[in-house]
């Protein structure tokens, strides 16, 4: 018998710049502790705290700002196992479960990813072309059913 998965509870944002709707660029940021994995900003959610909460003090800690609008959720939680050499620093879970959020950067917001603890080292706004182009991790399948999602609804 297959042990039970034990997946931490997540929460992503897929960041619009703040020229949106009038330009469809998207936040992605490559990671700092590994090589070329650009991801959208994410991270866990504490006991007790709501799923916006948890939004938005990711963004805080990830990338400087919490200066954003929530235009649409995705439904579902949407989950993925961790690859063997992830698993080991992420113990005791074997995954994420995670809740994606479209956010629009507010005008005038400033993104500093050199925070108190930097997990990126580097940034950029694409178009959702780029963003496949990019992507080249084990998270690129939930990456395109979000993204295709929000272009069905017409968000994106």
């Amino acid at each position: 018998m297959q042990k039970k998965k034990n997946y931490r509870l997540n929460v992503a944002a897929i960041i619009l710049s703040s020229s949106y709707p009038l330009e469809c660029k998207i936040f992605i940021a490559k990671r700092n502790d590994m090589y070329n994995i650009w991801q959208f900003p994410q991270g866990g959610i504490d006991k007790g705290e709501s799923i916006v909460k948890a939004l938005l003090r990711e963004l805080k800690e990830e990338i400087g700002t919490d200066e954003v609008e929530i235009i649409a959720e995705y439904p579902e939680w949407l989950s993925y196992n961790f690859p063997v050499k992830i698993a080991k620093k992420m113990y005791p879970y074997d995954g994420q479960i995670q809740k994606y959020f479209l956010v629009r950067l507010k005008q005038g917001a400033k993104i500093n990813i050199r925070t108190k603890h930097p997990e990126f080292d580097d940034y950029q706004f694409v178009s959702v072309e780029q963003i496949f182009e990019m992507i080249n991790h084990f998270k690129k399948n939930i990456y395109i059913k979000v993204i295709k999602y929000f272009e069905e609804k017409g968000y994106i």
